[in-house]
Formats: structure tokens, sequence, C-alpha cells
């Protein structure tokens, strides 16, 4: 029996159960694929030590080398002031060789990041810095000036504020972010049914390279059970994200 589950753990995909959770790998392709786009060749990373950050490490080095670009300096920190003084310290020295420094975190560990390498004459008008779905809709990221005009990742904010609405006209609540998943497993499901016959749960059906749509925009299964999205690249503003690049309307041609 096919599964369509939910983790941010790849280790427990496999043929025959499909992740439609958001990867951190996803956010990573996406993020290097559209920077080395538009010329950014080189790159520095500050990356937390958790194992968020050991998945994004991973997927961050294959990207930038795939794209034939370098990394400069990459280093891992604890959220930590003074544990985070000498990588911070490292990654702030290369800086200058550099054309993005990529900075991986949330809400409550990314404004400080930047304040300390700010502390450590980074000029971040002349470097970009770029994040990662993490960044989305946290209003901690948008109120921290240093951080206006950097890039980062996220589904195309119009399908989640459509379902949003309609949630709240519903139920006079708030949704978690991660309602949209289950939503769109289930449509998913039900449309797969209504339309693939006896083969509507099939390998071939479920790994269709032409992918699916869903409240999160573009997404499809690889044979391996983890998925691809279609992202949207988006800029920090004190109002909130700003798209700069649209999510791909398909996968044909789309360069992830």
């Amino acid at each position: 029996i096919p599964v369509v589950a939910f983790s941010t753990d790849t280790n427990v995909a496999t043929t025959g159960v499909y992740l439609l959770s958001f990867l951190p790998e996803s956010d990573v392709q996406r993020i290097v694929q559209y920077a080395t786009s538009v010329g950014k060749r080189s790159f520095a990373a500050l990356i937390p030590d958790n194992p968020y950050g050991t998945v994004v490490e991973a997927a961050f080095k294959q990207d930038v080398a795939r794209r034939g670009a370098k990394i400069i300096a990459l280093e891992r920190y604890t959220h930590d002031k003074a544990a985070m003084a000498a990588p911070v310290k490292t990654v702030a020295q290369a800086a200058a060789r550099a054309d993005a420094l990529f900075i991986p975190d949330g809400g409550d560990a990314a404004p400080d990041v930047v304040q300390a390498l700010v502390a450590d004459n980074i000029n971040t008008k002349k470097i970009q810095l770029l994040g990662s779905g993490l960044w989305e809709d946290d209003q901690r990221i948008y109120a921290t000036a240093v951080l206006n005009g950097a890039w980062y990742v996220a589904p195309d904010p119009t399908g989640y504020r459509n379902f949003a609405a309609r949630y709240r006209a519903r139920f006079k609540l708030e949704p978690q972010r991660t309602a949209t998943l289950a939503y769109d497993a289930i449509a998913l499901i039900a449309a797969l049914v209504k339309t693939q016959g006896a083969q509507r749960f099939s390998p071939q059906v479920l790994t269709n390279p032409s992918g699916f749509s869903g409240i999160n925009g573009l997404f499809r299964f690889r044979a391996n059970g983890t998925n691809e999205r279609g992202l949207a690249v988006l800029r920090v503003t004190p109002s909130g994200g700003q798209i700069i690049s649209p999510a791909p309307r398909s996968f044909t041609g789309s360069g992830i």
C-alpha cells in the first residue's frame, strides 16, 4: 500500500513512501539555482549546528558544485553569542571574496547572526544575503533592518493566503502552516481516485514527471519517495516577502 507521508527527514522516504512535506533540500536547490542564474559564483555560509543544518550543508555543497560555483567559507555555529563569535569572524573575514552569504536559520537566530556579522565589519550592502524557507512569513526577519534585500525561498504565498481566508471563514481560527500539506495530500488522493481508475496509486501515476498542483504550488514525487517543489524566490522588505522570481508553472524548463 503506497503511503503519502510527512517528514523533513528524507531517510524515511523510500519506494512506496512518498514525502509531501517541505524538504530543506528543495529550499537549497532553488536558492542556489536562482543565485547562480543572476551571476553569483562564490558563496560563504553560516549554518546552524543541528540536524537541520547537517542536511542543509550537504545539499548546499552539492548544489553549489553542480552549478559550477564555489564555496569560499562555510562554518557551523550554535545559537550562543560567545560560541558564535569564532565562526562568524571566520566567515566575515572571508566574505570579501564572496558574492553571496547563506544563513539558513529561523527568525529566532538569523537576525542575531547577521548582527554579529555587521559587528565584524561585514557590509551587507556589498554581499547578497540568502536564507531558506525558515524565513517564510516570519516578522522577526522582516523587522531586522540589515536583512532588508536578502533573498529566501518559499511557496508562492498567494495559495496559502487564499487557503487561510477560507479556513478562517469556516472554523474561525488561524490555520497552522502545515495544514496545507494535509489538504494537498487529500486533494491529490481524491483527484487520482476520480481520474486514474484502477492505476490511481501506481508508482507510474504517483511519480508522474509533470507533477501535481496544490495549495503550495507545483510538486512531484521522485521514485525514491522524496519530492521536488516549484518554489518562488522572495526579497525581504519591512512589509513582508516580495516575489523576485516566481514559482515555476511546470517542471519543464524550470531549471530545478
